[in-house]
C-alpha cells in the first residue's frame, strides 16, 4: 500500500506483531502497514530469530520497540503481553501471529516417516502457541474489549499436500483454536478470532517445502486473481484489524486469488494440454 493513499483506520490502535524475521516476512508487510495506517505495534520473535534476522533492525526502521518472546513459553508470552501494554499505554487492540516451523519439513521427512519429538514441536510453535498466547492474553485481561487477533493457516489445513507433511496437522489445529477461543472471547469481550488462509509466498518459511517453487506457479496459474502477495494479505490484516470488521469472527478467510474455490480454468487445461503434448511427440 502506498503511505499516500493510508485512511489512518488504524489511528489510535496498538497492536503487537508476532513473526517478523526479514524483509520477506509476511509479518513485516503487515507491521509496515499498519504503521502506515496510524497503529503503535510491538514487534516480537524469538531470541534466536532476532539473532539470525533483522527483527530488531526492522523495528527500529519505523521507530517500533522490539521485545523478543518465545511463543511456546508462557512465561515470555507474559513479559511481553505486559511490557507491551506499558509501552503502547494500555490494552491491546490486535494481535497478528505469524508463527510456525516444522523440523520435519526441514529435514524433508516423508509423512509416514516422521520424527514424532519434532511433531510434537510442530504442533508447539506452529499451533499450540496461538492457543497460549490467547489463554495468557485471557489471563491478563490484555486485550481490549472488540480486539481482532489473526493467524495466518493455508490450504494444506483441510486438502492433502504432497510434501507439506505435520504442517498440514499443525494448520488444521490452528483452525480449531480460531474457532473455540473465537467463540469464547467473543462472547465475553466481543473479541474477533479469525485465520486468513494465504497464498504461497516466497519466504524463509517455504524455502524449505521441497515443492513451494512448482505450487506458487500452479497456484498463480490456477487462481483466477493469481496468487495474492503479502502486500494483499497486509491489506486484509489492516481491514481485520480495524473497526469496519466488527462483526467478522471464528472464520478462516481465504486470501488466495480464488485458488481455494477453483478445480479448473479454461487457461489451466490449456496449459496442461500443451503440456501432455509434448510429452507424446518425445
Amino acid at each position: 500500500m502506498d503511505t499516500t493513499e493510508s485512511k489512518h483506520i488504524l489511528s489510535g490502535k496498538k497492536g503487537i506483531i508476532f513473526g517478523v524475521f526479514n524483509e520477506k516476512s509476511l509479518a513485516w508487510a503487515v507491521a509496515k502497514h499498519c504503521v502506515d495506517e496510524g497503529a503503535n505495534i510491538v514487534i516480537t520473535n524469538t531470541r534466536a530469530a532476532a539473532k539470525l534476522g533483522s527483527s530488531e533492525k526492522l523495528a527500529a526502521s519505523v521507530n517500533m520497540p522490539f521485545i523478543p518472546c518465545d511463543a511456546t513459553n508462557e512465561a515470555d508470552l507474559e513479559h511481553l503481553l505486559l511490557e507491551s501494554q506499558k509501552i503502547l499505554g494500555g490494552q491491546i487492540n490486535f494481535i497478528l501471529h505469524s508463527v510456525a516451523q516444522s523440523l520435519n519439513l526441514r529435514r524433508r521427512k516423508s509423512y509416514e516417516n516422521l520424527c514424532y519429538s519434532y511433531y510434537q514441536k510442530t504442533l508447539d510453535i506452529s499451533a499450540l502457541s496461538f492457543h497460549k498466547l490467547l489463554q495468557t492474553a485471557h489471563r491478563l485481561n490484555a486485550l481490549e474489549m472488540g480486539a481482532s487477533v489473526l493467524t495466518i493457516t493455508y490450504i494444506a489445513s483441510e486438502r492433502s499436500m504432497a510434501g507439506y507433511n505435520d504442517m498440514s496437522d499443525a494448520k488444521a489445529l490452528l483452525e480449531s483454536i480460531v474457532r473455540n477461543f473465537g467463540r469464547i472471547l467473543g462472547e465475553q469481550k466481543q473479541i474477533r478470532v479469525n485465520a486468513i488462509s494465504q497464498s504461497p509466498v516466497p519466504t524463509k518459511a517455504g524455502s524449505h517445502w521441497n515443492e513451494e517453487s512448482y505450487f506458487f506457479s500452479y497456484s498463480n496459474q490456477l487462481a483466477p486473481l493469481g496468487n495474492a502477495t503479502a502486500d494483499d494479505l497486509a491489506d486484509v490484516c489492516v481491514m481485520m484489524f480495524s473497526d469496519y470488521t466488527k462483526r467478522v469472527t471464528m472464520q478462516t478467510i481465504y486470501n488466495d486469488g480464488g485458488f481455494s474455490k477453483t478445480l479448473l480454468t479454461p487457461s489451466f487445461i490449456n496449459s496442461f494440454r500443451k503440456s501432455v503434448d509434448t510429452e507424446d511427440t518425445k
